[in-house]
């Protein structure tokens, strides 16, 4: 369905334009009409599916121009999802010139009292913790709230802010309007379905229509040593255009990101020890396609919402099955295909097995690739690099060119260009510290660390997510691995990039 086809102004059909949409997705299709006739919707879909869009753009048609106050509340789990929520719907509403402002933790909350104060926006977004700092603070005034979003609510959830939300809730007395967005539906957010919403209208996307069927998913069973080397490997045959690497400690994290780096790889990595500032810059630089690869704890990318990831790479399993739909959820969006590839080790398979029970589609196992197919990976972009090279002006080097050409024949400068484009993995040792293993224990039930479960989890694992960041680690150095594993015969496409 078209966006002209939903009852939205030409203001708006404008910005959409200019954005380069033409046809609305499904949660879009369904909600907007839903939305602009003022109605509760709860709505069910998977982070990738153009939710910002769907309560955003009824929003933006309804606010009062002429009116000086928080008209609508947007509650979001995360620092990074709230900012980009807020950097969508200003796009979005440009050409109405919508005030959007969005506030959350780890930010001085003395400059956004003063913001607040001086520039009263329509629309403020936030995280529930910061919402309540201000409502306390008595620095913003839910008064004139017609409207309240609820995005990503089982995220929350799973981080324990139901209370703070029911809090927010109870502050927008006056609201007309409750829109709720969740992947899943548990018993928790339902209640909040039923304490705060009216007759709410129920948009749920079938299972074929979310972007986890757009996914290729693989499996590579390999040692705690061997992981770092196959996974270099692959990223040379694959060849992805963005990649996001997921690791499950801090320090590994640090390990890995200085790992790419020290082999030529253009990576930055993300995790909850980096100021707010350097996280905010990291992924802006991914986001413009400045960097190749980010590397990520679960918590630092928890909301993350980039377009134009085309790999995930699972360095470490997640100790949830949740984790994993929303970790390979980064790629295959907007119709596009994805592929995610896992790192598993064998006493890690049962955890993967009940990954393959959540998501009702199995892993194709894959075999790694050798140095040799490494290496040809390597010289295809490093042709690719030498034809972008070759479009540009060359006539200042000419003169060394044909000094060059006297003393060494063609074909010894090409391959000695090749060489120097290309990046010889043996030549550089990485240490990454290994990690146990996550521990199994069969019968369906996976066991923490700590030996200790969560109620409120889904699944069969015991640790809860927030703990993902802080786990224990090794000591051993990693060796190097030249053979290939036992597997399937998938063959490697060798991807010339853009």
């Amino acid at each position: 369905m078209k966006f002209s086809e939903l009852g939205l102004n030409d203001a708006l059909l404008k910005a959409i334009k200019r954005s380069g949409f033409e046809e609305a997705t499904p949660i879009q299709a369904e909600t907007i009409p839903l939305a602009l006739e003022g109605k509760d919707v709860i709505g069910q879909a998977q982070t990738g599916t153009g939710k910002t869009a769907a309560f955003g753009l009824p929003i933006l048609q309804n606010l009062d121009k002429k009116e000086k106050a928080i008209q609508a509340v947007i509650i979001e789990p995360t620092r990074e999802l709230a900012i980009q929520t807020q950097e969508e719907l200003f796009r979005l509403g440009r050409d109405e010139k919508a005030r959007v402002q969005v506030v959350y933790g780890g930010a001085d909350i003395g400059r956004q009292i003063k913001s607040l104060k001086h520039h009263v926006p329509a629309i403020l977004v936030g995280t529930p913790g910061r919402l309540l700092d201000h409502l306390k603070r008595k620095t913003i005034d839910l008064e004139n709230v017609n409207t309240v979003v609820l995005d990503e609510a089982d995220e929350m959830l799973d981080m324990g802010f139901i209370q703070d939300i029911e809090s927010i809730l109870s502050y927008a007395k006056n609201r007309n309007q409750v829109l709720l967005f969740s992947a899943t539906m548990p018993k928790p957010i339902l209640h909040i379905g039923e304490k705060f919403m009216h007759n709410p209208e129920i948009v749920k996307i079938k299972a074929k229509e979310l972007t986890a069927d757009l996914i290729e998913q693989y499996f590579v069973r390999a040692k705690e040593s061997e992981k770092f080397d196959i996974m270099c490997r692959l990223i040379d045959v694959q060849g992805p255009d963005l990649a996001l690497v997921f690791g499950r400690t801090k320090r590994r994290v640090d390990e890995l990101t200085r790992g790419l780096q020290a082999r030529g790889y253009n990576a930055a990595g993300i995790h909850g020890d980096l100021s707010q500032a350097r996280r905010m810059s990291v992924l802006k630089r991914f986001r413009a396609g400045k960097l190749d690869i980010l590397v990520a704890t679960d918590v630092a990318a928890r909301g993350l919402d980039i377009s134009g990831v085309t790999h995930v790479y699972n360095y470490d399993i997640p100790q949830d099955p949740d984790s994993y739909v929303h970790r390979i959820g980064r790629t295959g969006r907007a119709g596009k295909n994805g592929i995610s590839v896992t790192f598993v080790t064998p006493n890690e398979i049962g955890y993967m097995r009940t990954i393959e029970q959540l998501t009702k589609k199995k892993m194709t196992p894959l075999r790694p690739p050798t140095d040799d197919q490494a290496l040809r990976g390597q010289l295809k972009q490093a042709e690719s690099q030498i034809e972008d090279l070759l479009k540009a002006d060359l006539s200042k080097y000419e003169d060394e060119a044909n000094e060059l050409l006297e003393n060494y024949s063609a074909l010894d400068l090409v391959a000695a260009f090749l060489k120097n484009l290309s990046k010889d993995s043996t030549d550089v040792k990485v240490k990454i510290t290994p990690e146990k293993p996550l521990p199994y224990k069969g019968n369906g039930r996976h066991h923490g660390r700590g030996g200790r479960g969560h109620g409120r989890r889904r699944g069969n694992y015991n640790n809860h997510r927030r703990g993902n960041d802080n786990h224990r680690h090794g000591g051993n150095h990693g060796r190097r691995n030249r053979g290939e594993k036992r597997g399937s015969n998938h063959d490697f496409v060798i991807k010339k990039k853009d």
